[in-house]
């Protein structure tokens, strides 16, 4: 599938209104993107763009991800003016994106067969697919803070910030999270 949101240069993210004065906040952006500004959909794409591949990644192939994400936020960009609430979106871009991978998973996918005289991939990413298939199995909330912080190196403030979740879930997501991917992983 071709891409048919391509990401321009962005001279900064997204900064919350407690870390820096003067910056544009969130809501601003969105309303801005919400009102046809290019550059302030870039900047929420740009922002929000990790968490979207972990939830995506956490439920559907990874050959499938990227197609994915790019579905998602064309959603975001034909639906954003239907936003009520700017605080809001984190959690509504969180579940356009779930919903996305469940319609995914929905249809009918055909698998070919390869033949088996292909070599097989780097034992590195065997076993990472194989802790992919582990974090998987764990419940969503673990899943998907796992993911951010593993996959995308997501800090739990940032994790917070853009899934609309307090701190404090976070780290408890986190910690039961790894808790329970050690002990499927022995």
């Amino acid at each position: 599938m071709e891409h048919v949101l391509e990401s321009r240069p962005v001279p900064y993210l997204l900064t919350p209104p407690h870390e820096a004065a003067g910056a544009e906040t969130i809501a601003e952006t969105i309303r801005a993107a919400a009102a046809g500004d290019r550059d302030a959909f870039d900047r929420l794409y740009a922002g929000y763009f990790r968490m979207v591949h972990a939830i995506l990644l956490g439920r559907v192939p990874r050959r499938d991800v990227d197609d994915l994400v790019q579905d998602v936020f064309l959603t975001v960009f034909t639906r954003l003016k239907g936003l009520r609430e700017p605080a809001a979106f984190g959690g509504w871009l969180a579940t356009i994106a779930r919903n996305r991978a469940t319609d995914h998973l929905r249809q009918a996918h055909e698998d070919a067969e390869l033949p088996e005289e292909l070599p097989g991939g780097q034992s590195i990413e065997a076993e990472t697919l194989a802790v992919l298939e582990v974090v998987r199995k764990l419940p969503e909330a673990y899943r998907e803070t796992l993911l951010m912080r593993l996959v995308h190196g997501m800090s739990g403030a940032e994790i917070a910030e853009r899934t609309g979740l307090t701190p404090a879930s976070v780290r408890v997501n986190l910690h039961r999270g790894m808790t329970m991917l050690r002990e499927k992983l022995g």
